[in-house]
């Protein structure tokens, strides 16, 4: 297989770095670029150098797991499962865990590369502050491998613990990476997709305490930091899911003109939200849809049977945010009440990946929630020459199609630095009153307050692009 260039240049690197008696090397590279390929050819070459004889794989799902088993296996032309004639075995972080002692004398009499993908769910700088998966990684296989290699597309966890076999700079406490290619190159080579993030907020919500009195907020900004109502109840709102999944539905009806085979993810908060969601998907949008969950007896193969088939969406908790390989989604919901900068980044991850399809576009869409503006703030600035695009008030109708974004007028402010800084400060001016929706706060949201909140206002969105992108 053809390397891409940052690909070459790491391996040669890390291969330099374990010729200079380095036993462990850190990879960041950004979701989709494809690390694993890398770390493959890692592995064939200290093969050829004679400097390894086996190769342990771990990853955090499984998933994840059979994709590096089938990466390795390729690249090496061996069997990778574990059993006689194989050359390495991959497994999931959580297997580690059932792990006896005789397995990891494997590592004391042999010399075994270990990958470690998306190392940052291991934690720990010694056995005091290490997750469970950190100490085992401490305990029996950091002074015990051959060599290391770790791979990170996020190089940081949301507790703030250090990453196992990482080292920080002091006393800024930042990670050193040995190799370091980030959303910026990868997109200025095509490795992935530029992606636009749309933010959804509404100008009029309403809230109704047990007096009946009531105020009102002008955006959810507003409305999340003076008022007790929770994002939780936001993203259960139906209203709020139907204008979402309208925006998003006909964003893949246009990508599917010319890629037949485009399809949408939608990350959800829990089973019974993810299935509220399919059930719009189909009743209400018509929509090809499937579920895949933790609670499923084989997560693993529903995944597999989306990936090859022709069905337009997947509604996932907890089970494609990170490492998963799907190239034909190109657009995504994020309806998840995690709103962490780790879990935001693996999940626009999911459509960042490129395939040979004539339209790259890649489309997340997600409520204006503070912390996720500021996380799609800091993604636009990693990329120069941003602008920041408003589309323009319009009156919407659900039982209508949405005008794609083309048929709009649009206003692209120069790609100023101020700009870019001011991204979720921003605001469309008020739109006609096109929505009306009522939530009482009860048992779904797990509250007995008597709280109640209108959709009164227009929806509207803001839409963070990446470099100048035709609509």
């Amino acid at each position: 297989m053809q390397l891409r260039q940052w690909q070459s240049e790491c391996v040669k690197r890390a291969l330099r770095h374990f010729h200079g008696a380095h036993k462990h090397f850190l990879c960041l590279a950004t979701p989709g670029a494809g690390k694993s390929i890398m770390a493959a050819e890692v592995a064939a070459k200290l093969f050829e150098d004679d400097l390894i004889d086996f190769v342990l794989c771990f990853s955090p799902s499984v998933n994840i797991s059979q994709g590096m088993k089938q990466t390795f296996s390729s690249r090496l032309s061996c069997r990778f499962d574990g059993v006689i004639g194989s050359v390495g075995c991959s497994y999931t972080y959580q297997g580690m865990l059932a792990f006896k002692e005789d397995f990891w004398q494997l590592l004391r009499r042999n010399r075994v590369l270990v990958v470690f993908d998306e190392i940052h769910h291991c934690a720990g700088r010694s056995l005091e502050d290490a997750n469970a998966w950190g100490e085992e990684i401490l305990l029996n296989i950091q002074a015990q491998a051959q060599y290391t290699l770790a791979l990170t597309g996020t190089p940081w966890r949301s507790d703030q613990a250090p990453i196992v076999l990482s080292r920080y700079t002091d006393p800024d406490n930042q990670i050193q990476c040995d190799y370091v290619y980030g959303l910026k190159e990868a997109v200025a080579e095509s490795v992935c997709r530029s992606p636009h993030i749309v933010l959804i907020d509404n100008d009029k919500i309403a809230v109704i305490n047990e007096e009946n009195e009531t105020k009102t907020y002008g955006s959810l900004d507003e409305l999340l930091k003076r008022s007790s109502i929770s994002y939780q109840s936001i993203i259960e709102n139906h209203e709020a899911i139907q204008y979402i999944l309208t925006l998003a539905a006909n964003k893949l009806k246009a990508i599917k003109q010319s890629n037949p085979n485009a399809a949408g993810l939608i990350v959800a908060s829990s089973v019974s939200h993810a299935a509220d969601i399919l059930n719009t998907l189909k009743n209400e949008f018509n929509e090809t849809a499937q579920i895949v969950t933790y609670k499923e007896d084989d997560p693993s193969a529903k995944i597999n049977e989306f990936r090859n088939s022709t069905t337009n969406w997947i509604v996932s908790v907890g089970m494609i945010s990170e490492g998963t390989d799907i190239p034909r989604l190109q657009v995504c919901c994020h309806l998840s009440r995690v709103k962490t900068e780790l879990y935001f980044r693996q999940v626009l991850g999911r459509i960042l990946r490129t395939n040979d399809s004539l339209n790259q576009q890649a489309w997340l869409y997600t409520f204006a929630e503070p912390k996720l503006v500021e996380f799609a703030s800091r993604i636009a600035e990693e990329i120069p020459d941003i602008p920041v695009i408003f589309s323009e008030p319009i009156e919407i109708n659900l039982k209508q199609e949405l005008p794609e974004f083309h048929d709009m007028s649009v206003k692209t402010l120069p790609p100023t630095n101020s700009n870019i800084l001011n991204i979720g400060r921003q605001y469309l001016d008020k739109q006609t009153k096109s929505y009306s929706a009522e939530i009482l706060l009860g048992e779904n949201f797990g509250t007995s307050t008597s709280l109640s909140f209108e959709l009164l206002g227009g929806f509207r969105e803001k839409v963070v692009s990446t470099f100048n992108s035709p609509f």
